[in-house]
């Protein structure tokens, strides 16, 4: 999310996730991580996909779901 777009919705965004913003198709105050079900309140959500198009709440999910997705198991 670029510093002009602003939040005018309540409940869950709906977010197109792009190299190094994001952009809003849903207004909302929040989207779910994709690992844990959290609520991460927009301004503070740092970690996302965009291969995957998924948001995550820490950096320790985005790795669980990289090692996921990307990793085979042996």
């Amino acid at each position: 999310m670029n510093r002009f777009e602003r939040n005018f919705g309540k409940g869950e965004a709906k977010l197109k996730y792009l190299d190094g913003e994001v952009q809003v198709l849903t207004p909302g105050d929040f989207v779910r991580c994709a690992v844990t079900d959290r609520a991460i309140p927009l301004d503070e959500l740092r970690y996302w996909s965009v291969e995957l198009q998924e948001a995550y709440a820490d950096a320790a999910s985005s790795l669980k779901r990289y090692r996921e997705t990307n990793l085979k198991s042996s």
